[in-house]
């Protein structure tokens, strides 16, 4: 008996032994000559390839038809991803349809060997029968694409919890029993759930910055933010709920509840108000109102707190039953009620899914637009806006409550009322109303429906404007009758513009949010994110600092060697006496190696061509001066204007002072205290002094630019007192001489490479004129 329990245990052993060595043989990439990273088009490129080889009609090999089914198996097993993938996990060959299944029967194997050697599993506190651990999570699964295109997009309406798992992760297993709790209670206040295998969806894993596991992270407005403390029910609750913004709800007392009630108009949404018993706002109402914090604001009262007994009587709140309400245009009742012991999210969603809109909102984006007034679908899904236009002042503010009391007292699915601000959105009203409608100016009801989503509406007007009396709520009443019997009531059609944001934060305010959220984000991964993740910030700011010293460092450097080498400032030295009486200016007379400056005298002749009929873009760089200032000034004008000469759109001209003195001064009476006005002391006014003075003319453009030049050492001492009324006198008799001496003149001109700079940068102030006068 002993030798034949012996026997039938080696029969077993070698039946096993056999059907494992036979599975281990069977390598469908061997048997189809391709590598495990090959591609499906491999695959069945070789397979094809292989049949025609082996098919038993064509190859009268004995072993064809076995090695036929060998390759047909392999090509089965290798062109179905989830059996391939079974396979290069498990070794799986047989006919096992999925992983469960499998995964099944290796655990049952293994758990029959290790009963038979007095293995106990409560020893370890592992659960092997992972099946089990991984069933709850599976619905949870959370892949790449459906991350970005459906939960990233989902997470501004709730938070999600995301937790990051992978295989044989102990600390996994020893936080399940605390996520489980804490997921059935969080799924039940509206929290998205979330799980990501890191072993089989590595790309998610690292998009989201998760390098251990386990790790928990939550997901709200597009933003990430990893749990950094111990795996506990209230630490996680409390998680969850720090991700809300802060303002959501606002604590509701009997000292601001009119001003919270009476902000529907501003916020042009309406307002809900719970009442609780609870001190603290519960953590799915903070969830509700993220989730419609686009259409309506939430308020709380706390009915157990001193300071809430008025609020509660007006409106006859039962204090042991959590109460909603929601109010509209009227803040001293509610619109709708809603009473239960347990509120539960399915309860408040319906309730609030019916209230969203005020009884006549205000038509304040486009989106609002298209929510209120949806493009028809079908004959039966018909919806029609019934547009109040009328203006924000006080005196149009009977005509919007007669409108409010006609809207309330004919609510119907397929109507909604709407008013909208004329001064807010011109072109949407002006396609609506045309200029030559007797309303315009006034309230005017229409009434429209939307055909498509690029603009285009039927519609129709009331022939008069709205006052809001019987007449018009008959006339208004009549046409909503017709109607009804009547789809093509509506014969006008236009298209209209989309509307403007009302209430959208301006471009600044925008800007310091957007930073405030990335600082803080930046701040948040600096001390908790894994380093990883900082590297490309920090390889940026330090490229940045090593660019902006090194920057620093090498222009110090520079300038003071450029300092140290260069040689000091030559003196001008005086010209020749063939170089006063030779208005040429060309190499031979001038610095050496320099060409020729084109300069032409602007005369009558020239007048219309260099000035009055420039091109646009170009301008005419003009220098006064004198018969006896001719030779010095033309020489430092050229000396100065040289380097700029490559541009085609500057040209340089010259105008002589002695022929049209009055040209002149009529164009500097357009610039600031260029040409003072005479007065009956001033005796020298006619023989003021504008020699060396430059002027950039824009012909086209008709401004001009004003280069006033640096007093010389004569008029310097005449301006402060240094001669007397004789040295004056002869002054005038010897202006003549001063103005010829060349040293003088030519430092009129100094700085006027650098004021030629400034021309080009287009720093300077433009002296604008109506019409350029004649030069006659």
């Amino acid at each position: 008996m002993k030798r034949l329990s012996i026997s039938l245990v080696l029969v077993l052993f070698l039946i096993l032994a056999l059907q494992i060595l036979s599975a281990v043989d069977f390598d469908p990439y061997r048997i189809l000559g391709v590598s495990k990273l090959a591609s499906q088009a491999d695959i069945k490129k070789a397979y094809k390839k292989l049949a025609r080889e082996w098919h038993p009609d064509k190859n009268k090999d004995p072993g064809a038809q076995d090695k036929f089914i060998q390759i047909s198996k392999a090509y089965e097993l290798l062109s179905n991803e989830e059996k391939r993938l079974n396979f290069d996990r498990y070794g799986d060959v047989g006919e096992n349809q999925g992983y469960p299944q499998q995964q099944q029967h290796q655990q049952r194997q293994f758990h029959h060997f290790h009963e038979s050697f007095y293995f106990d599993e409560s020893f370890f506190h592992f659960p092997f029968n992972s099946d089990r651990r991984d069933s709850s999570d599976e619905k949870y699964l959370l892949h790449f694409s459906h991350y970005v295109n459906e939960i990233v997009p989902d997470s501004f309406r709730k938070p999600y919890l995301i937790k990051i798992t992978s295989d044989w992760c102990f600390s996994c297993i020893h936080i399940e029993p605390v996520w489980k709790e804490v997921v059935h209670e969080l799924e039940a206040l509206g929290v998205g759930i979330g799980v990501i295998h890191a072993g089989y969806e590595r790309r998610l894993a690292h998009h989201l910055g998760a390098h251990s596991t386990p790790s928990i992270l939550g997901l709200i407005n597009g933003r990430i933010t990893f749990f950094h403390n111990a795996v506990v029910r209230e630490n996680l609750c409390q998680f969850v709920e720090n991700l809300l913004p802060g303002n959501l709800v606002e604590k509701i007392t009997d000292k601001n509840y009119i001003r919270f009630l009476s902000n529907w108009k501003k916020e042009n949404k309406p307002h809900v108000l719970l009442f609780d018993h609870m001190p603290l706002v519960p953590l799915l109402y903070k969830l509700t109102a993220f989730a419609y914090r686009d259409y309506l604001s939430f308020g709380y009262v706390y009915v157990g707190l001193r300071g809430t007994e008025e609020l509660s009587s007006q409106y006859n709140i039962n204090v042991y039953t959590p109460t909603m309400m929601v109010f509209k245009e009227q803040i001293d009742k509610p619109a709708d009620v809603v009473q239960a012991r347990s509120m539960k999210k399915q309860l408040i969603d319906d309730f609030l899914s019916q209230n969203k809109f005020l009884m006549a909102s205000r038509l304040t984006s486009q989106k609002l637009f298209e929510e209120l007034c949806p493009v028809k679908k079908s004959h039966r899904q018909r919806k029609y806006c019934v547009v109040l236009i009328t203006g924000e002042v006080d005196k149009f503010a009977a005509s919007y409550e007669a409108f409010l009391a006609f809207a309330t007292a004919n609510t119907k699915d397929t109507l909604r009322f709407v008013h909208i601000y004329w001064n807010s959105q011109q072109e949407f009203v002006q396609s609506l109303l045309p200029d030559d409608d007797r309303s315009w100016g006034k309230s005017a009801v229409v009434i429209l429906e939307r055909r498509n989503n690029a603009g285009r509406v039927v519609y129709k007007a009331l022939d008069n404007s709205w006052s809001g009396s019987k007449e018009d709520n008959f006339i208004l009443l009549d046409m909503l009758d017709q109607l009804r019997t009547n789809p093509g009531f509506l014969s006008s059609d236009t298209v209209l513009a989309d509307l403007n944001d009302e209430l959208a934060p301006v471009f600044f305010l925008r800007w310091i949010y957007s930073a405030f959220d990335y600082l803080s984000e930046s701040w948040d991964g600096f001390f908790h994110s894994n380093w990883r993740e900082m590297m490309p910030l920090l390889s940026l700011i330090f490229s940045a600092l090593f660019i902006l010293f090194g920057t620093v460092i090498i222009q110090a450097f520079s300038d003071t060697g450029d300092e140290r080498d260069s040689p000091p400032p030559k003196k001008d030295e005086p010209p020749s006496k063939s170089e006063r009486n030779d208005t040429g200016f060309t190499k031979d007379n001038r610095i050496p190696k320099k060409g020729f400056v084109e300069v032409t005298e602007l005369t009558d002749i020239t007048y219309m061509s260099n000035l009055v009929r420039l091109r646009p873009g170009h301008m005419n760089v003009v220098l006064i001066l004198s018969n006896a200032t001719k030779t010095s000034l033309l020489q430092k004008f050229a000396l100065e204007v040289y380097t700029f000469t490559g541009s085609s759109c500057i040209h340089f001209s010259f105008l002589s002072l002695d022929k049209h003195r009055e040209w002149l001064e009529y164009v500097l009476e357009f610039a600031q205290d260029a040409a003072p006005i005479p007065n009956q002391y001033d005796k020298h006014f006619l023989e003021r002094d504008y020699t060396g003075y430059v002027l950039a003319l824009n012909g086209h453009k008709k401004y001009f630019c004003l280069f006033k030049p640096r007093k010389t050492s004569e008029e310097d001492a005449n301006a402060h007192g240094h001669c007397d009324d004789s040295d004056l006198a002869e002054g005038r008799g010897k202006s003549s001489s001063y103005s010829s001496r060349p040293g003088s003149v030519k430092s009129k001109l100094d700085r006027l490479s650098l004021w030629m700079e400034r021309l080009l940068e287009g720093s300077l102030q433009r002296f604008y004129i109506p019409s350029w006068p004649a030069l006659d």
